[in-house]
Parts: C-alpha cells; sequence; structure tokens
C-alpha cells in the first residue's frame, strides 16, 4: 500500500497525505479475513460432545497408593564398579609456539626509500 504524500491539484484544491490500496486489493483481503473467520469459527467446534463439553482424559491411577510391595530392608541393585584396574594417565597439552614479532613498523614511510610515488 504506498503512501500518497500532500499535494495540490490544478484546480488549487489542497489534497492530505493517505494511504492507496493497490488495485483489486480490497477483494482480496475482504476474502482474506472471511476465510480466517470460517476457519476460527470452526476450528473451535472440533471435539464437543452432546452436553457441550470436550473430551476428558480417563483416570489411570487409583488413589491413594501404597507401596506395599517394597520392604525397607530391600536388596539395591548391582554396584557400579570400575571397568579397569590401572590408572589411565592423560598426556599433557602441547606448548604453543610464541608468536613471531614483525620487524617493521607501521605506517611505512615511502619517502624516507628514496622512491618519489
Amino acid at each position: 500500500m504506498p503512501f500518497v504524500r500532500p499535494y495540490v491539484r490544478a484546480d488549487g484544491t489542497q489534497v492530505r497525505g493517505h494511504v492507496r490500496w493497490a488495485p483489486g486489493a480490497r477483494r482480496e483481503m475482504t476474502i482474506l479475513a472471511v476465510f480466517g473467520l470460517v476457519v476460527l469459527g470452526f476450528g473451535h467446534a472440533g471435539g464437543r460432545n452432546e452436553n457441550g463439553a470436550g473430551p476428558q482424559p480417563r483416570p489411570t491411577v487409583s488413589y491413594p497408593i501404597r507401596f506395599d510391595q517394597i520392604t525397607p530392608h530391600a536388596p539395591r541393585g548391582a554396584e557400579p564398579r570400575p571397568t579397569v584396574s590401572y590408572p589411565v594417565k592423560f598426556g599433557t597439552p602441547m606448548q604453543r609456539k610464541a608468536a613471531p614479532t614483525p620487524s617493521v613498523s607501521y605506517p611505512i614511510g615511502f619517502s624516507a626509500m628514496g622512491g618519489g610515488r
């Protein structure tokens, strides 16, 4: 949608700045709005029963929960054990070499070389 700046017509009429719709854009926007309202209307109607309520989850647990099968002195599961009997030694990281220092100082003065540029 382009914005039309304020201007003066040939007959002297002042026209304020406004937004002009492209040709056919109002019809397309109306179709899009109606389609959106239809989707919104039908989208919320699914999953209802004759009472007007949506589907309800069924309980899968009976309360109160009791742990009668477990005794307080029940044996525990297997204890973790090491898989190797020797110490594992990891190598030390390699030392980084020092970065070379530049032998030229910048900016380079070409006038000191005797060449004219």
